[in-house]
């Protein structure tokens, strides 16, 4: 494993032909949730099946929650007591119709890595994706920039800034999107994310949807259908 300062970012890479990143072959980018470390997601590059060379960059959040959170980070910060509210009262946080504070700058330095790693290999497939925040971070980059990537990936995402997105995904016709959440998720509700799906693929976007019975996380069968994914997505 490495760990690299890419435009202001912190960014661990794994795999690839040295376990650091190494070589020319194709690129996936994940982003982790809030109030996870910055390599929370980095043992992914290990045990996803994903094709041979392919190498794994995991940006961390610029933001510390600092406190009795460690080293815990964040893309942007969110109400806590608005979603302890709605999760005490058995519904999702919904965020559809918002456009976070934070996400525009959060997204602006996520589209320099990537900018960075296209730069390093024009032409080798790129997959961006995250879990939770990093899945909507991932989602509104993958709507607003222009960089090609060859799959996006949303595990236990949810919908935002929806009619901003709305007109600018069909630029991302026929992109290969993987997204899973479970049906009893009680942060994000499975409501949220089947609207997502609807939105993504009414703009042509070519959605596999992976429902889980389970809550906010990603299980052993949907690391099984992901590695399935980069398979085909990356060959």
């Amino acid at each position: 494993m490495r760990r690299e300062t890419i435009g202001d970012l912190t960014v661990w890479a794994t795999a690839g032909d040295d376990d650091r990143g190494g070589g020319d072959g194709p690129l996936v980018v994940l982003c982790h949730g809030f109030g996870a470390p910055g390599d929370d997601l980095v043992p992914l590059g290990e045990v996803l099946p994903a094709p041979p060379g392919t190498r794994f960059f995991f940006p961390e959040a610029p933001l510390s929650l600092g406190g009795a959170l460690g080293d815990a980070r964040a893309w942007w910060m969110i109400d806590l007591l608005r979603i302890e509210m709605s999760m005490h009262a058995g519904r999702g946080f919904d965020l559809s119709g918002e456009i976070p504070e934070g996400l525009a700058d959060a997204a602006a330095k996520l589209e320099a890595v990537l900018g960075e790693l296209r730069r390093r290999s024009p032409t080798a497939p790129l997959v961006l994706g995250g879990f939770s925040q990093g899945a909507m971070l991932s989602a509104d980059l993958a709507a607003r920039t222009d960089i090609p990537l060859a799959g996006l990936v949303l595990l236990s995402g949810t919908l935002v800034a929806a009619k901003e997105w709305a007109p600018l995904l069909p630029r991302r016709g026929g992109l290969k999107v993987f997204q899973s959440h479970g049906t009893a998720d009680p942060l994000l509700s499975y409501q949220g994310a089947t609207r997502l799906r609807d939105l993504l693929a009414g703009a042509g976007l070519e959605v596999r949807f992976v429902p889980f019975p389970g809550g906010h996380e990603i299980p052993r069968q949907v690391l099984a259908l992901l590695g399935q994914f980069l398979q085909e997505t990356l060959r």
